[in-house]
């Protein structure tokens, strides 16, 4: 199981430097990219936990290899809160809290709209 769960873990982690990559975020900037990273992760944790839990029946190595491993090696919770104490120690608190609550805002929105989007669009055809 941990294995699989590493292995997942380094293509998400993989992922997320590509994305670091491609939008870097100065030392002085919003931290976008990780907010839109965490984002994009719960989004699509929302829509695989439909299709394995509600849809199909899978491999029992598939959830802790996506969902644990490449989804939990893709967000980078740990960079939210780098990027908050980073902002608190440049004497940006203001900015700090409003990135500390959007982002859970936006990580739970997510979720939310995964969820249904992909009832919608699995469950809802079958009906």
């Amino acid at each position: 199981m941990l294995s699989v769960i590493a292995a997942g873990g380094a293509v998400g982690a993989g992922a997320r430097y590509e994305v670091g990559q491609l939008w870097p975020t100065g030392s002085s900037a919003f931290p976008w990219t990780t907010l839109g990273v965490n984002a994009v992760g719960c989004l699509i944790i929302g829509v695989f936990l439909v299709v394995v839990t509600e849809v199909w029946s899978v491999h029992p190595l598939l959830r802790p290899f996506f969902g644990t491993g490449v989804l939990g090696g893709f967000t980078t919770f740990s960079t939210y809160c780098a990027d908050i104490e980073r902002l608190v120690a440049q004497e940006r608190a203001g900015i700090a809290l409003a990135y500390l609550a959007v982002t859970v805002v936006a990580a739970m929105a997510a979720v939310t709209i995964g969820v249904a989007a992909a009832r919608r669009a699995l469950i809802g055809r079958r009906r």
